[in-house]
């Protein structure tokens, strides 16, 4: 009976050594527990690898089913999150516009761009308000920024407005600087024009041009845009400047509509 107590003893104390030995703090055995633990980890991740890819391929269905679930909600997040972008630019434009509207001395009503004639894409575009709304020929056309164009025809529910960039529209306007007089119209490269200009009149390159109390359409002081270049006129005793607009066409959504 000793004897086989003993024989167990012996078998206790050997199986005890590899962990007393594996999970002892002293430095002696520091180097002999991790050449242990590299001598196994081979053998069990060669054993486990198939385990491992097996539970990927049972799983892998209800996964990918998780992930479709996942992408279809983050794809609605992200129109929500346009959506709701496009609101609050809408909502600026429109403040700026209703603030611009408020400091106007004028009676005025807002229109949005609807559409685009394609035959004159750059020089004319259609709004959403016409006849019925009170609108009528020859009414002038702005935003928060400055000249826009002019009413050019109307029907019913729509009107269509030619831009200050086009070739028939023309408009009185004066240097704000130096309150030298002309007339502005435009041109076929979208810039206008500042024509009948004495040679020798007082306009320099970055003069902001506005409109003239001799216009008959448009109200005075609207801003139309800033000289970039001075040309020779087409007779000696004048001179042409080339104005940029003050309003980018390509980005109109909403403009005013002045009454006469």
């Amino acid at each position: 009976m000793f004897k086989y107590n003993r024989k167990n003893l012996v078998y206790l104390f050997i199986l005890l050594i590899p962990f007393f030995l594996f999970f002892s703090r002293t430095k002696l055995f520091g180097s002999f527990k991790f050449t242990v633990a590299n001598l196994f980890s081979g053998p069990i991740r060669i054993v486990s690898f198939p385990l491992i890819e097996l539970k990927k391929i049972l799983y892998y269905h209800r996964t990918f089913e998780e992930y479709k679930k996942k992408k279809l909600e983050v794809d609605r997040l992200k129109t929500r999150l346009v959506g709701m972008e496009e609101v609050v630019r809408e909502n600026t434009r429109l403040e700026k516009l209703l603030d611009f509207k408020r400091r106007l001395v004028y009676s005025a009503s807002a229109a949005s761009v609807v559409g685009r004639d394609l035959s004159r894409w750059n020089s004319s575009f259609i709004i959403d308000k016409g006849e019925d709304d009170g609108v009528e020929l020859g009414q002038p056309v702005v935003n928060e920024i400055g000249v826009v164009g002019k009413i050019a025809e109307v029907s019913g529910q729509n009107s269509k407005v030619i831009m200050l960039t086009d070739p028939q529209f023309s408009v009185a306007v004066m240097v704000q600087r130096s309150r030298e007089s002309g007339v502005i119209s435009g041109t076929l490269e979208g810039m206008c024009r500042l024509k009948f200009v004495k040679e020798n009149a007082d306009i320099r390159v970055g003069d902001k041009v506005i409109t003239s109390k001799l216009s008959t359409t448009f109200p005075e002081s609207l801003v139309i845009g800033d000289v970039i270049e001075i040309r020779p006129g087409r007779t000696n005793m004048s001179k042409e400047c080339i104005v940029q607009p003050a309003v980018s066409f390509s980005q109109l959504e909403e403009v005013l509509i002045l009454s006469k």
